[in-house]
């Protein structure tokens, strides 16, 4: 085990774990559920790793006693899960599935009774199908469909779930599923790109609003957004001003419209060189967007190093993700800097981690000192943070278990637990062991 720093985190900081419905759930065509785009995108030759797909992925939704119990025994005091949207309204709207519905209610019941709390989020990427084969995120009409199942979904659990989520890394679905086309729905569009990101936005900021009748005062919510700290390759002042636009793109494209209720304008100048993302921006939807939240989730895995030339340049070691750079300081950094440019709002770490190269020992264990010593450094970074004044209440690690990691099929291991896929086996990592000392003792 590493050596203890010594550092201790205030009385009352909350420390979890989280997943996503489509990576672990699996029971793809159980109960009523509909399709999601995701279904739809790993069908796709050559899309997804060896052609793996979630339909059984975990299979926590027939395994989610089992999965709580392992969180209660590990120490996790809050669990971080989405909803799939289409398990609840298989084609997006209209009907509701009540066994769909049901199953969630039996898995906020069910961590209540062990004394886990819950957070939930209501959109980790799986777009019912049918909603997409009508135009998807790139047609305004899908972000008021959003809006009726959140409070759907809040009308049914407002009482039960304190922390609420609304999107997830609506960046990743701009970036990856319309720009570089290796997530679902998998186009390469950058004209319509742009416009997803409004609608999002947009889709946000309606759930916010339609779903306060059903949260009592106590009730937050607010988005999940990935935020990548952007420095500059050199000190030029071409790398600076490629760096500030970089930024635009990855980090005040989101922040702005949210909290300062309009869009950076350089970045809006930029992407109308290309999109007509500015044409779909109505009276009345920043205001909408900028509805009040009461915290913000932060994602963070890896920082941007931007060149001159406006390309990104490797700094630091890389993870088993060909993206990630394993940069702590880059936490401290984003945290920090989001305290000063848009207030003293609380904060929630809502996904840290990395894959490692974890395998099945002959004695029945796994070891990933890797992830020990990421999450350590990461954990030390966050300390420093709330010592240097910003508001973080808890961190959820990224993940709790193995899990289908999207374009990499079951490849790629995120999780404090090993999930043997062939018998379905859990089997905590050397991290669990740790991490379960972490929350014991409040201090790394």
């Amino acid at each position: 085990m590493p050596v203890k720093l010594g550092l201790r985190f205030p009385e009352g900081f909350v420390w979890g774990a989280a997943t996503s419905a489509y990576q672990i759930e699996g029971a793809a065509n159980v109960d009523g559920r509909g399709p999601s785009v995701w279904d739809t995108f790993c069908r796709t030759p050559g899309k997804v790793r060896n052609g793996e797909t979630g339909d059984v992925a975990a299979d926590h939704y027939h395994r989610w006693a089992e999965d709580l119990d392992m969180i209660k025994s590990l120490g996790i005091r809050s669990y971080r899960f989405s909803v799939s949207w289409s398990r609840v309204l298989p084609t997006g709207a209209g009907l509701v599935n009540t066994k769909g519905l049901d199953f969630y209610k039996r898995l906020v019941e069910g961590m209540l009774q062990r004394g886990i709390t819950p957070m939930l989020t209501l959109y980790h990427w799986d777009t019912p199908q049918t909603l997409q084969d009508r135009g998807g995120w790139e047609e305004r009409e899908t972000a008021y469909r959003f809006a009726d199942y959140a409070a759907l979904i809040a009308q049914a659990l407002g009482d039960s779930v304190p922390c609420w989520l609304t999107l997830n890394e609506p960046k990743t679905v701009v970036q990856n599923g319309y720009l570089h086309g290796n997530h679902a729905p998998g186009h390469q569009d950058p004209a319509a790109a742009y416009v997803v990101a409004h609608h999002q936005l947009l889709a946000h900021g309606l759930a916010v609003q339609a779903m306060r009748p059903y949260l009592p005062a106590e009730g937050r919510v607010g988005p999940a957004l990935n935020l990548h700290p952007c420095y500059p390759a050199d000190e030029s002042p071409e790398a600076l001003e490629q760096t500030h636009l970089y930024d635009g793109y990855e980090n005040r494209l989101y922040l702005d419209p949210i909290f300062k209720a309009s869009y950076p304008a350089d970045t809006l100048a930029d992407i109308a060189r290309f999109s007509p993302m500015a044409s779909y921006i109505n009276d009345g939807d920043l205001k909408i967007i900028s509805e009040p939240i009461d915290l913000l989730a932060v994602q963070y895995y890896t920082p941007i190093y931007v060149n001159a030339a406006g390309k990104t340049e490797q700094r630091h070691p890389r993870s088993e993700a060909f993206w990630q750079q394993i940069y702590p300081q880059g936490l401290y950094d984003i945290l920090t800097r989001v305290k000063k440019d848009y207030g003293d709002l609380p904060l929630t770490i809502t996904e840290n981690g990395l894959p490692t190269p974890d395998l099945l020992g002959g004695d029945g264990t796994v070891d990933d000192p890797g992830r020990v010593a990421f999450f350590r450094d990461h954990f030390a970074a966050a300390h420093r943070s709330i010592t240097d004044g910003v508001n973080l209440e808890s961190f959820h690690i990224w993940s709790l278990m193995d899990n289908f990691e999207w374009q990499e099929g079951l490849g790629e291991r995120w999780g404090l637990v090993y999930v043997d896929y062939a018998t379905q086996r859990r089997i905590p990592k050397r991290s669990a062991a740790w991490y379960g000392e972490v929350i014991r003792a409040n201090e790394v």
